[in-house]
């Protein structure tokens, strides 16, 4: 079974070609991307409106290109997938409408898929794929959470952040050293040229005793950090870089290992953009291998938002018999959309 996902959520089109096999996971066949970027930058954000329809004028084309690239007709598909929720209103609903049509015109089943089940997903796409149970840290965006996942459709909350989640900071602390657009990685490559012991900078909630996150207060000290340094900041704009990213990345790496610790796991996926950060894997794989914990990840080209992971979420809940597709093509989207609520309901 062919199952082709489109992906439109943010700033990012995404569609790609998953194919299902028996006793084995699903294989990824083509997949196609494209970042609104450069688009967005002039604006130091994406604007709803503009993503929107600039997923309009690229998903069709990236389909087409996706079919070419795995050899296939576009008759050849049996399910239709697409990104539901969570993400921006307008941005999901062309995915969705675009997914609907293409199914209604081949009499095949949709599937909406929940963004986030993509990303936990995603890293068995890779090379070294996870086994159930583990514990996710999901990195996504406006997301960090930690979860306890024990199949497919088996989601269990453990922490997540109360303010800022750890994208945020990272973009939001790039933006106040005047990094631009994105400011995340921006913020990870300057960091490679400074001290991360230079500035003392908060861990929120690293002794809380719980796994939950907040990053808010540590924007607001990079702030207050950056008007003390006031001229000097230029100089010292790759100190305060590193500082802002070892303090990010410290949390992260210990409420992992704390969570990992209470459920007597031994095996945690990381997904999401902010998991292909360098220092992130360097910390959390030497802190993992002293307690041999495995650690998964999607493959690089596959932590940001893409339809691989659309097409391969909905590939493995139909696998696991956890939802059915349907030829129904009336749809709707839900720009928030917690990823626990999908245990209440295939």
């Amino acid at each position: 079974m062919k199952v082709l996902g489109i992906e439109s959520s943010c700033d990012e089109t995404g569609v790609a070609l998953v194919e299902t096999r028996p006793a084995a996971a699903p294989a990824l066949l083509a997949h196609a991307l494209h970042s609104q970027v450069e688009m967005h930058q002039a604006y130091g954000g994406v604007v709803p409106e503009l993503a929107s329809r600039d997923h309009i004028r690229r998903v069709l084309p990236l389909a087409q290109q996706v079919l070419a690239q795995a050899g296939c007709q576009l008759s050849d598909v049996d399910v239709v997938a697409y990104t539901r929720g969570p993400g921006l209103a307008g941005a999901l609903l062309v995915g969705a409408g675009v997914a609907c049509a293409l199914g209604a015109a081949l009499a095949k089943p949709v599937l909406g898929v929940h963004h986030l089940e993509g990303h936990l997903l995603s890293p068995f796409l890779s090379a070294d794929p996870p086994e159930f149970p583990f514990i996710a840290l999901l990195v996504s965006g406006g997301h960090t959470q930690l979860m306890r996942v024990d199949g497919v459709g088996r989601y269990e909350m453990l922490g997540e952040t109360i303010d800022d989640a750890a994208g945020e900071a990272f973009d939001k602390s790039a933006k106040l050293l005047g990094l631009g657009y994105p400011g995340g990685p921006a913020l990870s490559r300057l960091a490679q040229q400074g001290d991360p012991t230079a500035f003392k900078l908060p861990r929120p909630l690293l002794r809380s005793g719980d796994l939950d996150f907040s990053f808010a207060g540590l924007k607001t000290a990079v702030l207050t950090q950056a008007k003390k340094l006031g001229e000097d900041l230029d100089e010292r704009k790759a100190d305060l870089a590193a500082s802002t990213e070892a303090a990010i990345v410290e949390v992260l790496v210990k409420k992992s290992l704390a969570a990992l610790e209470r459920q007597g796991l031994h095996r945690i996926v990381v997904a999401g953009g902010v998991g292909a950060n360098r220092l992130l894997r360097e910390q959390l794989n030497a802190e993992c291998a002293k307690r041999g914990v495995r650690v998964h990840y999607p493959e690089l080209d596959l932590c940001t938002d893409n339809g691989a992971m659309i097409a391969m979420a909905a590939a493995m809940r139909m696998q696991a018999g956890v939802e059915r597709a349907a030829p129904r093509y009336s749809f709707d989207v839900k720009p928030r959309w917690p990823l626990d609520a999908l245990n209440a309901a295939p």
